[in-house]
């Protein structure tokens, strides 16, 4: 059987903030039951998995790229750069594979069998566990960012640009962590 690393992001979409990857390699007797593309999974079900995967996987890596970094190479770079950076930890962990796995449609390593697979957060186990790996852990980074920046309640909406995150920028303005190079469409 062919050992698969399952490689997935978490944060493309954010006016704020980091993306972050993960990369991930199941044992075979994982249980799968509690894995599923992380935006299905309730906030606490993502959670109690991200445990069970970080105590129970053969390995994983998870990265991420500041806004800083984003604005620089643009957001599809970064990500693939952030991708990239969890592929080769595992690498240098001498970690074993014969294959990997992208969510989405493009591929960002040449030394590995690799393949992007559309919607593979939902059809492959490995990388629902990266997902599931990267959205917690940049969930995570965004509720440490509330509390140097409460006035964006990034707690609630982790940087995305719902309608109170908007409302928000129209009065602050845009904190630290936005990413300058995203176009944010305020209320003025």
């Amino acid at each position: 059987m062919s050992i698969i690393c399952g490689i997935d992001e978490a944060g493309r979409g954010p006016i704020a903030g980091p993306v972050c990857a993960a990369a991930v390699v199941l044992p075979q007797d994982f249980p799968v039951e509690i894995l599923n593309d992380s935006k299905k999974l309730s906030e606490k079900k993502r959670e109690k998995a991200a445990v069970i995967i970080k105590e129970k996987a053969v390995a994983y890596s998870i990265c991420f790229s500041s806004h800083k970094i984003i604005d620089s190479i643009n957001i599809l770079q970064a990500t693939l750069h952030t991708m990239h950076r969890c592929y080769q930890q595992l690498c240098d962990r001498n970690i074993l594979f014969d294959q990997v796995l992208f969510d989405g449609n493009q591929v960002c390593i040449t030394s590995h069998p690799a393949k992007a697979v559309i919607k593979g957060d939902s059809l492959i186990y490995q990388i629902m566990a990266a997902s599931i790996l990267a959205k917690t852990a940049r969930d995570e980074i965004m509720i440490k960012c509330s509390h140097l920046y409460p006035q964006w309640h990034f707690e609630k909406h982790k940087g995305y640009p719902t309608k109170e995150h908007l409302e928000l920028c129209a009065r602050f303005g845009l904190s630290p962590i936005h990413r300058t190079s995203f176009r944010v469409k305020t209320l003025y």
